[in-house]
């Protein structure tokens, strides 16, 4: 037994508004410089949807993640050295900037310096990249909200198989808000996909960063992540990704986004894991297995022999006591009501999601008949929100997972309003989900009425681990030119973000045909 540390968060989707203080906050933290214009780090996507990028699960087509050879050994879906040498200088399977959308900003100044006129002016959109005047034809929440749902909300890849119980009709539609960030993976596809080595795990707590020093802009940790959550600065000629704070992890603060979150919907903790079950986890041969692989690597911070072996790991003991009290153990394994996105691609991701249970009441009522609140159970197998889309958002296409989730959720809400409402306690709602009373009780508070202390459980860093942190990272990890530190330098480039500037250095696809084209042209 390996025990290691990793910092993991759970989100509550049921308590998402879609408000996006989360990406805004993010965006104003770590991507509001040159050449990320383009970059969220967070995002909140509606389910369904085609996400951002656009139809970023298809893995078919993007070739993500992990899969098993015919020996049952994990490989990358992408291909190994040999392929990617061979396709080093033309990835085939990199996402170009109309699949994420090009970033434009308006021409403000028309406004303030048109003279005077019968017309109002009107400020035109300018690319981002070139500068030069678009068509805005997409954008990163172009469906939010089921907008334009028949058309744009049906090419989700999520609901191929579902074309009968999912109809984009205005009385039968559903959705639910996805926030989405860097899974911080235990079996990180881009790190193992990365040539120069740049990308990496930290050792004390799971962090996956990029060393900017190291980064040569292969992009191939684009293609390999899955989730679609690397990107490259088009400015520098690097990777950059979600760092999940860790300057603030450090300091026992919660990452931007979870302290900004308007609805609470995240939690932030420690769990142990054992690093020697990680490959036989992510090599389970039926995906519907991942899950419960993925669980059996987590570790029991109570279980004096784990807390042992931990200690003979170097892991602190104030860090063990933050595991003991995490809201990720609680929520995740002991009352298993959080699940992974997408097991099915094999990296072990490390932030999970309590599954959206509302609406559940209405679906009983016809005919004027009216439910009862209590009996909610009935209800599960008919809530707008398919089972079946829910089982391959988070368990692989495993609906007996789902429902067993949505049942201990429905049995939280049942007691809680027996006890607060008629004054009665009903043990046989808690029998009903596999709990106890008390971690019905629990349960509720964790998710419903939490405060800051219940939700952010994030030990501080030790300096005696600096050495190792400063070795791993290199001299300047992040602060690197044009990023947030610099490293002292100063970049003596223009600044990009004028739509009257074009951009220069190394940019992407769409601005090269744009240059192609004007040399047709002459």
């Amino acid at each position: 037994m390996r025990v290691k540390a990793q910092v993991a968060m759970v989100m509550n989707l049921d308590k998402c508004i879609g408000c996006h203080t989360c990406s805004v906050t993010c965006k104003q933290v770590w991507t509001n410089r040159p050449g990320t214009e383009y970059v969220w780090f967070n995002n909140v996507e509606t389910a369904p949807g085609q996400g951002y990028p656009r139809q970023w699960t298809d893995q078919e087509r993007w070739r993500g993640g992990w899969e098993l050879d015919r020996r049952g050994r994990l490989r990358l879906k992408a291909g190994g050295r040999v392929k990617k040498l061979l396709t080093i200088f033309s990835n085939p399977d990199l996402p170009t900037i109309d699949d994420y959308y090009e970033p434009w900003t308006y021409d403000y100044e028309t406004l303030v310096t048109a003279p005077l006129s019968d017309r109002d002016p009107v400020a035109r959109p300018h690319s981002q990249l070139t500068g030069r005047p678009m068509e805005v034809t997409w954008g990163p929440n172009w469906d939010e909200g089921l907008a334009g749902g028949p058309e744009l909300a049906t090419a989700d890849p999520r609901l191929r198989g579902l074309e009968e119980q999912v109809r984009m009709t205005y009385e039968q539609a559903f959705m639910f808000f996805l926030p989405r960030i860097c899974e911080h993976c235990l079996n990180p596809s881009c790190v193992a996909s990365c040539p120069s080595g740049a990308m990496y795990k930290r050792e004390e707590d799971g962090i996956v960063l990029v060393d900017q020093e190291r980064c040569r802009g292969w992009r191939y940790c684009v293609s390999g992540c899955p989730y679609k959550k690397v990107y490259f600065n088009h400015r520098t000629g690097k990777a950059e990704k979600c760092t999940l704070c860790y300057p603030r992890i450090e300091q026992g603060q919660p990452t931007i986004c979870s302290e900004t979150c308007v609805g609470r919907i995240r939690y932030l903790g420690l769990v142990l894991y054992d690093a020697d079950r990680v490959e036989a986890a992510a090599s389970v041969p039926d995906e519907r297995d991942l899950l419960g692989a993925q669980r059996s690597v987590f570790l029991d911070p109570e279980d004096p022999e784990v807390r042992a072996a931990a200690r003979r790991e170097g892991i602190p003991d104030d860090w063990l006591e933050h595991a003991r009290r995490s809201p990720i153990y609680d929520l995740a394994i002991r009352w298993g009501v959080a699940l992974p996105l997408h097991p099915e691609f094999r990296t072990l991701p490390m932030v999970w999601y309590v599954p959206p249970l509302s609406p559940v009441v209405s679906t009983l009522e016809a005919d004027g008949y009216e439910a009862d609140p209590d009996d909610v159970f009935g209800a599960i197998d008919h809530l707008r929100i398919p089972l079946a889309y829910l089982a391959g958002l988070l368990a692989a296409g495993d609906v007996e997972q789902v429902r067993g989730v949505l049942h201990r959720l429905a049995a939280m809400r049942a007691y809680m309003r027996k006890r607060e409402v008629l004054g009665e306690t009903d043990a046989s709602l808690a029998a009903f989900a596999g709990l106890s009373t008390g971690e019905l009780e629990r349960m509720y508070r964790l998710l419903a009425i939490a405060d800051y202390g219940d939700r952010y459980v994030i030990p501080q860093a030790h300096a005696e681990m600096g050495d190792r942190l400063l070795q791993q990272q290199g001299t300047c990890g992040l602060d690197f030119a044009g990023g947030p530190g610099n490293c002292g330098a100063v970049d003596p480039r223009p600044d990009t973000t004028s739509p009257v500037v074009p951009t220069d250095g190394e940019r992407f696809h769409l601005v090269d045909l744009l240059e192609r084209e004007e040399h047709r042209g002459a």
